[in-house]
């Protein structure tokens, strides 16, 4: 996967303005259409004044109208284009009704040989770009395919192996009326293809591509040929179940599974309303997916988050040490959660005495009778703020015995309804509410983990599950500002375990002028449509298919967090053992056994590299060979002859990782990535801030999933020494490089005269 910002005049900075230029034609069309759409609300609104019932009605009708087109337009006006397909000559020239070509397959000279060194060549007949809604300029000639119309399906079905006319399919990202990047896919890349009487750009993977595709090798032309149908058999796969796809760095794993959620999602829509779920390990890789997976179309049908965003109103970027992250991830959490969320209804000023008055008497409950109340409540299985209604309950039953009013009626029929009279009384006595109130109140998630940060309190809850050392290390972390990463994961937790009381639902009062109007349907559009379908995003729990990226670093925690939003999904699980951060693998597999079910399981192995030069894959290799013995890495498709660089770093690292950054960004024109262990992670981001936006500064966790032009690993044994899981990690720091690889040592890694640390030598 890319993050390219290259230099000023770059392709990718040429072909994103001219996506800008065609952005900006769109939104001026679109104004004109708003104005229109106004013009007819006026106008409707002046027939008023005519009384007759039928032309009142023909009003209403046209008001009503105007204002679904209108709010269509405004609602739509954000993000409004995110792609485009660039198409061979069809078969016909024939047009549908969107002003599109309607010919799915290429005509049948559409490729045509040199004569000579069997190179072929094509040119692009009709550029398509695709939105949210269909666009047609002054002349009726498209500006914008709406993503439903026929025209507009190769977008999602076209494949390596199956294209049709598309030989390039690009995403765009924008945000308002800005582009901010495009990001290409090269679906022919065999061809040699003119666009305008110029030769067709390509930006990110889609260049790496044409440029395999164009190799003078028969060799290299059979790799990119294996690239494309093992990624497409994947893409293709029938979705019942669980697909499960493997495979070492480079080998486009996310891209895979973002482009098989477009393919699902356009193949059967009403299947998959439920909403796709993708679950991403960082909030950069986050960034990237939104940048590169095709928009489906409406508002909520795709959620993408980083596991520290799953839970609803919970923002997490902070990472835990790692001794206290695998406390935290382990599954032993749930039994000390299970303790606390019923104890901590005993944190804090618990009364310890309920006094109420009843048939002029007074009764009381004092510590022990109150405490045996509890323990009957809580005897229950529902979640505690559930049990509340419970508690009441056994309270009343208990005053009621305490009240010595039982025996003295014979009649069932009396003896209910004095019961009934003196649940009534007292349960709406201030007194009794107040009591309850503070005797059970409602608890929060965020409000049981904080009542953790008592090493005392972790302590009892935690009983033959932690030891000290790790109740302590939990404790202080929970004690500081903020959430990281692995404390998502228990908020989602104790959700479960508190649940959330019935709250009264609230009608909208309707306002008096609605009724002599006619108006109210057009005033509640826009609440049922935009607004609503970002409520339903926000609400939403589960989904019908769930994707899970990076999938080997998620840990049993969050694996339970995962599962509950995929009950009764279908799946695609993307990972690479090899790459796992997390130390206890079989702990995990163990989790991720129970949130998948029974469903059966397809598997696939990508196993071709076509991020990684043969040079650095050869380096990193070597990390393999200690972290996973007897793991084979995938084949790298190409050699640049570039080695990698290496150097000891001087009295003061930082000033070493300055140079060496120099180096290549003058080398490079795109991004360089600077990774470090994550105990350095927010030193070398003050010491390296003035580097420039070409250069991103990153923590070896962060690192996943994402790829640079070149790439600079400082301290490859700190990376190594800071987890069980260390050697796994450098490895996937070592492979995020598309050109340039340096790595930086400093005196842990004991260099030799040439600067290679002793983990990398051959």
């Amino acid at each position: 996967m890319t993050a390219h910002i290259t230099a000023p005049d770059s392709v990718r900075d040429r072909e994103i303005q001219a996506e800008q230029d065609h952005l900006d034609r769109v939104y001026d069309r679109l104004e004109e259409k708003i104005h229109e759409a106004e013009f007819l609300m006026s106008d409707a609104a002046k027939r008023g004044q005519v009384g007759t019932p039928g032309a009142l009605a023909e009003r209403d009708a046209q008001v009503f109208r105007a204002g679904v087109h209108l709010n269509r337009l405004n609602s739509e006006f954000e993000d409004f284009l995110f792609g485009r397909i660039d198409l061979l000559p069809g078969k016909d020239g024939v047009r549908g009704p969107d002003g599109a070509y309607t010919s799915v397959e290429p005509a049948d000279d559409a490729v045509a040989g040199d004569g000579g060194g069997g190179e072929q060549r094509a040119r692009i007949e009709e550029t398509l770009h695709i939105g949210r809604l269909g666009v047609l300029d002054a002349d009726y000639a498209p500006l914008v395919i709406d993503w439903r119309a026929p025209a507009a399906a190769p977008f999602y079905r076209a494949t390596p192996v199956a294209p049709g006319r598309v030989v390039r399919r690009r995403v765009i990202r924008s945000k308002g009326r800005r582009v901010l990047g495009v990001e290409d896919d090269l679906l022919r890349p065999e061809l040699s293809v003119t666009l305008a009487g110029a030769a067709l750009p390509v930006v990110g993977d889609g260049a790496l591509m044409a440029a395999l595709g164009r190799a003078r090798t028969h060799a290299m032309r059979d790799i990119v040929s294996s690239i494309q149908a093992e990624q497409d058999t994947v893409i293709r796969a029938p979705a019942a179940s669980v697909t499960e796809v493997e495979g070492g760095p480079g080998t486009g794993k996310t891209a895979v599974a973002l482009h098989r959620a477009a393919y699902l999602l356009y193949q059967d829509r009403r299947r998959y309303a439920g909403g796709i779920l993708v679950v991403s390990p960082t909030p950069l890789l986050v960034a990237y997916t939104e940048g590169v997976l095709p928009s489906l179309g409406e508002e909520g049908q795709v959620a993408i988050r980083a596991v520290g965003s799953l839970v609803e109103g919970a923002e997490a970027a902070l990472y835990d040490e790692p001794r206290v992250a695998r406390v935290k991830g382990s599954a032993r959490m749930v039994r000390v959660l299970r303790r606390a969320a019923r104890g901590a209804l005993t944190v804090g000023e618990v009364p310890q005495r309920l006094r109420v008055v009843a048939f002029g008497a007074r009764v009381e409950l004092d510590a022990r009778e109150l405490r045996r109340v509890r323990q009957a409540v809580l005897g229950g299985t529902a979640p505690v703020n559930l049990l509340r209604a419970r508690a009441r309950r056994f309270l009343l039953d208990a005053l009621w015995q305490k009240s010595g009013a039982r025996p003295r009626y014979d009649d069932p029929e009396l003896a209910a309804e004095a019961r009934a009279a003196f649940d009534e009384d007292i349960s709406t006595e201030d007194d009794f509410l107040a009591f309850l109130d503070a005797w059970w109140p409602e608890l929060t998630p965020r409000g049981v983990l904080a009542a953790l940060a008592d090493e005392r309190r972790l302590a009892g809850f935690g009983r033959r599950v932690l030891n000290p050392a790790e109740v302590r290390g939990v404790a202080r972390s929970l004690a500081r500002d903020g959430l990281t990463v692995h404390d998502v994961a228990l908020l989602d937790e104790l959700q479960v375990l508190l649940g959330a009381p019935a709250r009264p639902a609230r009608q909208r009062e309707l306002d008096p002028l609605d009724q002599l109007t006619g108006l109210e349907e057009l005033t509640t559009y826009g609440e049922r449509t935009a607004p609503a379908a970002r409520r339903r995003d926000e609400e939403r729990q589960e989904y019908a298919h769930v994707i899970v990226d990076e999938a080997q670093d998620l840990t049993p925690m969050q694996w339970r967090m995962v599962g509950r939003r995929g009950r009764h999904a279908t799946w695609t699980v993307v990972g690479d053992p090899a790459q796992s951060s997390w130390p206890d693998p079989e702990e995990a597999a163990a989790a991720r056994t129970e949130a998948l079910g029974t469903r059966p399981r397809r598997r696939f192995t990508l196993t071709v590299n076509y991020r990684n030069p043969a040079e650095i894959a050869d380096v990193a290799s070597r990390v393999l060979a200690l972290a996973m013995p007897g793991t084979e890495p995938p084949e790298a498709v190409r050699s640049t002859g570039v080695v990698p660089r290496f150097a000891a770093a001087g009295a003061d690292p930082y000033d070493t990782v300055r140079a060496e950054v120099g180096r290549l960004l003058a080398d490079v024109d795109g991004t360089v990535g600077v990774v470090v262990p994550m105990g350095r992670r927010e030193e070398a981001r003050g010491r390296l801030a003035d580097l420039g936006e070409r250069v991103v500064v990153l923590g070896s966790l962060e690192a996943k999933g994402l790829e640079y032009d070149a790439t600079v690993v400082l301290s490859p044994a700190e990376m190594a020494d800071e987890s069980p899981a260390g050697l796994r990690v450098l490895y996937v720091a070592l492979t995020r490089a598309t050109q340039r690889l340096t790595v930086v040592a400093t005196a842990p890694d004991l260099p030799d005269a040439e600067g290679v640390p002793d983990l990398l030598r051959p």
